[in-house]
């Protein structure tokens, strides 16, 4: 009797240590683990980093207060690639081990998700069918050290941070202040984002925000579930994991595990540059044209699109003075047809503004009636941040083939590009020549590091004439005098840094004219068609240098908030070959507040192994055009 309990008992060992063993998942590489258990009826999850605790005993749920209990667990794996329609590569792997998790919440069945890559995590939940007396919420905790400091966007604001998680308990923030993406300052020197992707597969969830809770002392989401559906699919809650802060601009885990594209025939979807009217009002050239909303002014932004290879021109707000359903009156002082007709002669497609707050007259008959002027997209403005609204745009406008590009509070659809690579580029930052709340050289950096984890982001760099910018030699801002700080050269790198599916450079013609030694790494760059990116260096408030890559061609992109001397090293290139450079670089004379026009263009040799000293003032930037001859 007592050796069959003795068994019995070992038996019993054995098949609770199995059970426990299923609910620990490990990366391809060994490196990053999610363990799971439960705590006082509560699904709790850790995540390490080789054995390093970066996230602890956290609570995820999808019925908060509601009792769990784990039924069974299944293990998948994935290594594949996937090529996507534009992007930062032109290929990318696909390589997971994934936990699947049968849930019991009181008799609601439900499944989590937990996928783990060398380079982050990613959480998800699935129910069949819930009762309608309960109310379904993604509740995520995210229980980061004391010593971690955060930074968080804030929409056209200078991002915050670095607030200490330990210093949020007596911080008086406003509830949801805190946005995704998120990006933490591991004091183990690791660097994480916390943020969310393929919301534009989960109707009935709002946009991902992220709170201190007080009472559990730590971060959190909590997004209810707001649908007549009784089925849930949640967005994924992704959770990045790097060695350099650099690295988090360009991880495919928010593409990975975002769904898979929907455009049965995307050839018409075409990245590129484009021009822009808007900030352009009211400029007079040398020879004394002032450019306004007429047709002659659009005559020049298609000629010179046309000379040099722009793909793209946009006509911004004011070109209609009413809106009915399907109709648009369009300004007495332009003739659209004539201006439709210019371009399609010179090879130049158009985008065309839309202000929401001209009336809410259902995008039903916008989006057919832009297709019937022959336009290939619509930048969208004061939207605002309305999920179900955005995606029905997004599918509305790809039904239509056009792009999108969406302005003014945008929801930050992260991943979206994958799914529908329609929706181009998104203003979720504070764009050039607005207002300059927040734009300095050092809040450049860090919405290139912080609001850009989001993903494609539009913010109008490529000033060329900055003098005239800050004289006030335009209708559309600076509201403040020379309160733009920068250089061409900078605009010039910026215009690399930030990754965009379109472009938009907003300076008039005759400013890329006068400088088209320097326009030509604008020129030159094929925007969106990339197949291999790199932050080679980067530093909150201080620089970052960033290198794209398209056939056998790189470009480099630097800009210093401090200024000084940043060592680039090329260890990216092939090695036994010698490339052509070209700089694009400052002088001894370049000031970013006195003299920021002045640059200068020289060719030389490089190959791999070489460090360029790139010495760059302070608020100004260096690029690099290198290719084989």
């Amino acid at each position: 009797m007592k050796k069959c309990l003795f068994v019995l008992m070992f038996v019993a060992i054995l098949f609770s240590c199995k059970q426990e063993s299923k609910l620990e998942i490990t990366s391809p590489n060994g490196q990053i683990s999610v363990k799971l258990k439960t705590v006082e009826n509560k699904l709790v999850y850790n995540l390490f980093d080789k054995q390093i605790n970066l996230i602890s005993n956290s609570e995820i749920s999808i019925l908060q207060n509601v009792s769990v209990k784990v039924l069974e667990t299944k293990v998948n794996q994935v290594n594949n690639t996937w090529k996507p329609v534009w992007g930062q590569f032109s290929e990318i792997k696909d390589h997971y081990q994934e936990l699947e998790v049968s849930l019991n919440y009181q008799e609601v069945p439900a499944t989590l998700f937990v996928r783990v890559y060398d380079s982050g995590v990613a959480f998800r939940f699935k129910v069949d069918e819930v009762s309608k007396d309960l109310s379904p919420s993604y509740y995520i905790q995210y229980g980061l050290s004391n010593n971690d400091e955060i930074f968080s966007p804030a929409g056209e604001g200078k991002p915050l941070g670095p607030l200490s998680i330990g210093d949020l308990a007596n911080t008086d923030l406003k509830k949801q202040i805190l946005k995704m993406p998120l990006l933490v300052e591991n004091h183990q020197n690791k660097y994480i984002s916390l943020l969310e992707s393929d919301l534009v597969s989960a109707p009935g969830f709002d946009v991902m925000k992220l709170y201190f809770d007080k009472e559990s002392k730590l971060l959190a989401s909590n997004t209810k579930f707001s649908s007549t559906k009784n089925n849930i699919i949640t967005p994924w809650r992704v959770i990045l994991i790097e060695d350099n802060i650099g690295d988090l601009l360009t991880n495919t885990v928010p593409l990975n595990v975002a769904a898979a594209n929907k455009i049965e025939d995307p050839s018409w979807i075409k990245p590129g540059k484009t021009l822009w009217d808007w900030r352009v009002h009211g400029y007079t050239a040398k020879d004394g044209f002032t450019y306004g909303i007429d047709n002659e002014s659009y005559y020049r932004f298609i000629d010179f699109a046309a000379e040099n290879d722009i793909e793209y021109f946009m006509i911004d707000d004011a070109w209609y003075t009413h809106v009915e359903p399907g109709k648009m009156t369009l300004s007495e002082k332009l003739d659209l047809d004539k201006v439709i007709e210019y371009a399609k002669e010179k090879g130049v497609e158009l985008l065309l503004y839309y202000d929401r707050r001209q009336g809410d007259y259902g995008d039903k008959e916008l989006f057919p009636y832009y297709k019937s002027l022959n336009m290939k997209g619509i930048k969208y403005g004061f939207m605002g941040p309305k999920v179900d609204f955005t995606r029905d745009a997004i599918r509305m406008s790809a039904d239509n083939n056009l792009l999108i590009d969406f302005h003014d509070g945008p929801v930050p659809f992260t991943g979206v590009s994958r799914t529908y690579p329609n929706a181009i580029t998104r203003e979720f930052c504070h764009a050039q020549q607005d207002s300059r709340r927040a734009f300095t050289p050092k809040t450049f950096i860090r919405m290139a590091l912080i609001n850009a984890l989001q993903g494609p982001l539009d913010m109008n760099n490529g000033i060329f004439d900055v003098t005239s910018v800050n004289a006030g030699e335009r209708e559309k801002g600076p509201r403040k005098l020379n309160s733009l700080q920068t250089t061409s050269v900078a605009e010039a790198a910026r215009t690399l840094i930030i990754f965009s599916g379109l472009v938009c450079i907003p300076d008039a013609p005759e400013a890329y004219g006068e400088k088209l030694d320097l326009f030509e790494f604008i020129k030159e760059m094929p925007v969106g068609k990339w197949d291999e990116s790199k932050v080679l260096q980067a530093k909150m408030d201080a620089y970052i240098s960033t290198a794209r890559r398209s056939g056998d061609q790189w470009f480099v992109g630097s800009v210093h908030a401090e200024g000084g001397t940043l060592e680039i090293p090329l260890d990216f290139l092939e090695e036994g070959k010698t490339y052509t450079v070209t700089y694009y670089e400052d002088t001894k004379e370049t000031n970013s507040k006195t003299n920021p026009e002045t640059y200068q263009v020289r060719t030389s040799t490089v190959k791999k192994g070489d460090v360029v000293k790139a010495n760059i003032v302070e608020g100004s930037g260096h690029c690099m055009w290198i290719r084989t001859e």
